[in-house]
């Protein structure tokens, strides 16, 4: 058996927990040991999410490493190939117009993007550089190898690049799904069609549960669902309740079960999809074919991104300026439009750091505050 068909095969036993789409790509670029790595970390019990970042940054550091020096990656590193990577990818745009070989060359900068590995423009986000040697170094370390990357060489020329090219934060959806917003996402769903009933049920259960991430959407299951005990209003009324049961997620530590709650009206969408998609097991959120029939698949993270874009420009809003993680964004948001205290709207979202989360307060805050009303 070639190489390339074992390493195929050793991928396709691990595709259950790590989701691969290129995984004929993927063999011919990973080596043995990078493979026999991967299978490693899932046997290890880590995340679907992280092992997905980690095989998407290794697949790159490894053609990167490929088309710069003609070579697979050498583990461990060198200081030397480290700080080669950071000069490829953290560059001066304005050095690069009189200076062509000023940060990635050209020949490297076509040989990725040919293979489609390189999309955008001038040089990596700072945090996109940190993540991918942050990548390379817990690679390093699972084949029980020590790397160069605490150097000082390598911290400071991380730093003194970034100082040179300073780059505007910008947020993952450039704007929030606030209640406004959100209510005209609803209002295009507004037919009983299979379609509109589960785009409905995904809008509201993701942004009423604190604004959960699309791969958290994306994965639920009914497994993970527990009626609870109708809430009792003022009115005499009761309303629908339930439990989502995240389980172990990309804040959560060691094996505590995070559990978020839904209250009335998302709870009626989302057992309205369940009920008409006849769903009472397995995944929640599933694909729909072109004649109406229900997939036994999941939808892929990527598909609850295009449904809320989808719904944007059925709304007549601008699709380019929402993402999925603007219904995170907005929910905070939205908690703190409405006076909602900040520990109890991080209860719901399951936001670990303060810092974050309260920079969507200050900032409501700060709009509608009398200090930006001067004059």
């Amino acid at each position: 058996m070639r190489a390339v068909d074992r390493r195929i095969d050793q991928l396709d036993t691990i595709a259950a927990v790590l989701p691969m789409e290129r995984r004929g790509e993927l063999a011919e670029l990973l080596t043995d040991k990078d493979v026999e790595t991967l299978r490693h970390l899932v046997n290890q019990g880590m995340g679907a999410n992280t092992l997905r970042a980690l095989t998407s940054d290794l697949a790159y550091l490894e053609a990167w490493g490929l088309a710069a020096t003609g070579k697979s990656l050498p583990w461990p590193a060198p200081e030397a190939l480290l700080l080669k990577f950071v000069a490829h990818h953290l560059w001066d745009p304005e050095k690069r117009a009189t200076d062509p070989d000023h940060g990635m060359p050209a020949k490297v900068e076509d040989n990725l993007r040919r293979q489609g590995f390189l999309k955008s423009i001038g040089p990596h986000a700072p945090d996109t550089v940190r993540r991918r040697l942050a990548s390379w170094s817990t690679l390093t370390k699972w084949r029980g190898l020590e790397g160069a990357f605490a150097s000082p060489a390598l911290k400071s020329a991380i730093r003194l690049a970034v100082r040179a090219v300073p780059r505007q934060r910008r947020r993952k959806s450039a704007k929030a799904v606030t209640g406004d917003v959100l209510a005209k996402l609803l209002a295009t769903c507004a037919t009983d069609s299979l379609r509109d009933i589960r785009d409905r049920a995904i809008l509201m259960v993701a942004f009423a549960s604190g604004g959960r991430r699309r791969s958290e959407i994306a994965g639920l299951r009914v497994e993970q669902l527990t009626m609870e005990a109708p809430i009792e209003t003022e009115g005499g009324s009761s309303l629908p309740s339930l439990a989502i049961h995240l389980g172990r997620t990309k804040t959560a530590t060691g094996e505590e079960d995070e559990v978020v709650y839904l209250t009335g009206r998302p709870v009626e969408a989302l057992n309205a999809w369940l009920a008409a998609a006849k769903i009472d097991k397995g995944s929640v959120f599933r694909a729909i074919g072109r004649w109406g029939a229900v997939s036994h698949r999941a939808l892929d993270p990527q598909s609850i991104n295009a449904i809320l874009k989808r719904r944007a420009e059925m709304a007549g809003l601008e699709p380019g300026e929402f993402s999925a993680h603007g219904l995170r964004s907005g929910y905070l948001t939205e908690a703190a439009n409405r006076g909602i205290p900040l520990p109890e709207a991080m209860e719901q979202s399951r936001h670990c750091s303060v810092q974050q989360a309260s920079s969507y307060y200050n900032n409501a805050t700060r709009r509608s505050g009398r200090a930006a009303r001067l004059l």
